[in-house]
């Protein structure tokens, strides 16, 4: 059970997701293994899903695909599939 988000965007044909995938946090919880959240890139922008157990590590990787959705559009469309 978590949270989604989907973040639409115009990304690039030839995008390469390589810059913000290395800006991420690690998705595993420090000391348990569990995971935090996972995300999945789009042809029109990024998918996330927050686990709901570190709140602090789901909300620093949303905001990075926020920004960088930001960075390829002039606005973007927050969902929650």
């Amino acid at each position: 059970m978590g949270r989604e988000y989907k973040i639409k965007c115009s990304l690039p044909s030839d995008y390469k997701p390589r810059s913000v995938l290395m800006k991420l946090p690690s998705p595993m919880k420090k000391g348990s293994g569990e995971e935090t959240y996972n995300f999945r890139v789009e042809a029109d922008g990024f998918y996330l899903i927050d686990h709901l157990n570190e709140r602090q590590t789901a909300s620093l990787a949303l905001q990075i695909f926020i920004d960088e959705a930001l960075s390829h559009s002039e606005s973007i469309e927050i969902l929650e599939p």
